[in-house]
């Protein structure tokens, strides 16, 4: 008999990562139906719903910080997906990501204590001109403008996520969060997407949503249990050359050696930030939760 780790850990991490921008390839056709912010609120709701049935939230334990960190970064995650799928809808999905990468790949930087480590968004921030190619003349400046603000919220998630998860465990942080996720996408998701609701509509971002965000937690989690922040931060530096290679087999956006050599120094410059963005030990006070993104500090 075959023992529960014979499916090594950095393969549950790379099957997150391709879940997550395979959800995201698949989700254009929804946002075509009910706009970007109608799909965020579609499918953080049904996320958030299934985090609800298998976890259940501990309000009775939440404090008057933890309350300020869990509407946080709930408001963060709700906007953070809204300006993904805006940007997505307007420029290749490799580009978006490598763009959002920006955000987590700075909080690395910073989080080094090392003033050479902030070279690395500047590279990170060279293979970005690569792949926008704005000598062209035909960048989507709205859809730059999205990805950028996707970043900033990114990095807000590390931060806030990190520190929910040094009071709770598993999806309990998650059982709280997305659902003000959801109501944070509703405001401008409802009206979107109100009067193009269907049964076939609700069944695909059903499968939405457990492309993202419930798979990709649920591997991730079992990749953490067994491998250290660091291995696991250096892998999630190929994420952007996934939305590219995703991008290429589901939605045929063509990568030229140009953008290719943009998306190499995105993927370099990740995997070298992580090199000193460990965190630094500090006691446990935790109610037990290994944060997704502790592992980019």
């Amino acid at each position: 008999m075959r023992s529960r780790s014979a499916v090594p850990p950095w393969m549950l991490a790379v099957a997150g990562m391709l879940s997550v921008q395979l959800g995201s390839a698949l989700s254009l056709g929804v946002i075509d139906t009910i706009g970007p912010a109608g799909t965020a609120w579609l499918r953080l709701s049904l996320g958030g719903l299934v985090f609800l049935a298998i976890a259940r939230p501990p309000l009775q334990t939440l404090r008057r910080l933890d309350i300020a960190v869990v509407l946080g970064l709930g408001v963060s995650t709700g906007l953070q997906t809204i300006t993904f799928l805006a940007a997505i809808e307007r420029i290749p999905l490799g580009t978006c990501v490598a763009i959002e990468f920006l955000g987590p790949l700075t909080v690395a930087a910073l989080r080094s204590g090392s003033r050479r480590a902030l070279v690395w968004p500047a590279v990170a921030l060279v293979g970005v001109v690569l792949l926008t190619e704005p000598w062209q003349g035909e960048v989507d400046v709205l859809g730059v403008v999205f990805a950028s603000l996707a970043a900033v919220g990114w990095a807000f998630y590390i931060v806030l996520t990190q520190r929910l998860g040094d009071r709770f465990s598993g999806l309990s942080g998650l059982s709280m969060t997305v659902p003000v996720a959801a109501l944070t996408a509703a405001v401008v998701g409802v009206p979107q997407a109100i009067g193009h609701l269907s049964p076939d509509l609700l069944a695909a971002t059903a499968g939405l949503a457990l492309l993202l965000p419930v798979l990709p937690y649920a591997l991730e989690l079992l990749a953490l249990r067994r491998m250290t922040h660091l291995a696991f931060g250096t892998l999630m530096a190929l994420e952007p050359a996934i939305g590219v290679l995703l991008g290429l087999l589901v939605l045929s956006q063509r990568v030229t050696p140009v953008q290719a050599a943009g998306i190499t120094l995105v993927v370099v410059a990740g995997a070298a930030a992580q090199r000193g963005g460990r965190r630094r030990p500090e006691p446990d006070t935790r109610e037990p939760i290994q944060s997704q993104l502790d592992l980019l500090g």
